[in-house]
């Protein structure tokens, strides 16, 4: 039985007023007559909580320069198209979707040239727009992607990070290369299996958390490495005696990239997806200028390249999520959701809407 309201409301997971928090209220439905020529209505099956949910949850400094309330947060989903504008054309009713979260203008220099994800005019779902914590939401048919009907709906609904991971790890050609990944969150965990696919000799990874050592031994991690007990750039170089060939950065930690910079080999490369939140002292000649390092910033997913690799490798099991998506809960259960996530006690959390 699904938790579908009949009156012309749902359910939605709101940040309601500014500071710590978010409720579930009783909102209006969108209709039809709410859509613009290009929108497309969805209802939500999946919704998965993202690390950016969790910022917003607890209301921290860049929640408080972003977020207006009240607004419906939420943005990586899994979906069901149920109603289009007069003007859509690349899906239809009963077409199952997800979202890609960068929404662009299509007109600026960076859309016109392939670049949509860095659009200099970016939107992002659930943070500048109402997001999919709902039971329908409103998208735009520029950031829809159909995926196979062989992708479970629990794993759709996370293609948006893991188009991150894969995104952090296909800037440079992988196969028979020495990586390391600072950060076994979940966008790390889905690295480790990327780079694995996409031909890495040796994967080793970098992570304090208990729990994310062991999740990252489980999604295929050759080496995993606890800093907080042993050095990290003595460790890679007593395994590999030129140090590693790729850094893949995804913890946003600055003390893992200073040591992560230090593993790489003279003339690797750096794909850096991490947050620091702030500036960053590091030695930039010493540890990359005159190592001659090339240094990749990531931001999103290629649009929509990402997402093309992200579906073929789900639908044809390449990459099983299922290593990742630690639990599945009822919608009315988000608030266990988000504390899971506040205590680091999981991977992946999807919430169910059906």
């Amino acid at each position: 039985m699904g938790t579908e309201t009949t009156n012309g409301t749902m359910k939605a997971i709101m940040k309601k007023v500014a500071g710590p928090g978010l409720v579930m209220e009783q909102v209006k439905k969108p209709t039809q007559e709410d859509l613009g020529p290009r929108d497309v209505l969805v209802k939500i099956r999946r919704a998965s909580i993202c690390g950016t949910d969790v910022h917003i949850y607890k209301w921290d400094e860049w929640s408080q320069s972003r977020i207006i309330p009240p607004l419906i947060t939420g943005h990586e989903m899994a979906g069901e198209v149920v109603a289009v504008g007069n003007a859509v054309t690349q899906v239809k009713v009963g077409d199952l979707v997800a979202a890609e979260t960068h929404i662009p203008c299509e007109h600026c220099y960076q859309c016109k040239t392939g670049r949509m994800h860095i659009c200099k005019n970016l939107k992002i779902l659930g943070v500048d727009t109402n997001g999919i914590f709902a039971e329908y939401a409103i998208i735009p048919e520029t950031v829809l992607w159909r995926f196979s009907p062989e992708i479970p709906l629990d794993y759709a609904s996370v293609m948006e990070p893991f188009g991150n991971a894969i995104h952090t790890a296909s800037v440079t050609n992988l196969l028979g290369k020495t990586v390391l990944i600072t950060g076994a969150g979940p966008i790390g965990l889905m690295a480790i299996q990327v780079a694995k696919v996409a031909g890495a000799s040796t994967v080793i990874v970098s992570e304090v958390d208990p729990l994310r050592i062991r999740m990252a031994q489980e999604n295929g991690a050759d080496v995993v490495i606890n800093p907080a007990e042993k050095d990290l750039v003595r460790e890679v170089y007593k395994l590999l005696g030129d140090g590693v060939d790729v850094l893949l950065e995804m913890s946003g930690n600055r003390k893992a990239f200073e040591d992560g910079l230090k593993c790489v080999t003279m003339g690797g490369e750096v794909s850096v997806l991490g947050i620091f939140g702030g500036k960053i002292e590091i030695n930039f000649d010493a540890l990359i200028t005159m190592r001659g390092l090339t240094v990749y910033g990531i931001t999103g997913r290629r649009m929509f390249e990402t997402w093309r690799i992200a579906d073929e490798l789900l639908r044809t099991k390449k990459v099983d999520l299922s290593k990742v998506v630690t639990h599945i809960l009822p919608f009315d259960q988000w608030e266990k959701g988000f504390e899971l996530m506040l205590n680091k006690q999981c991977g992946k959390v999807v919430l169910n809407l059906d």
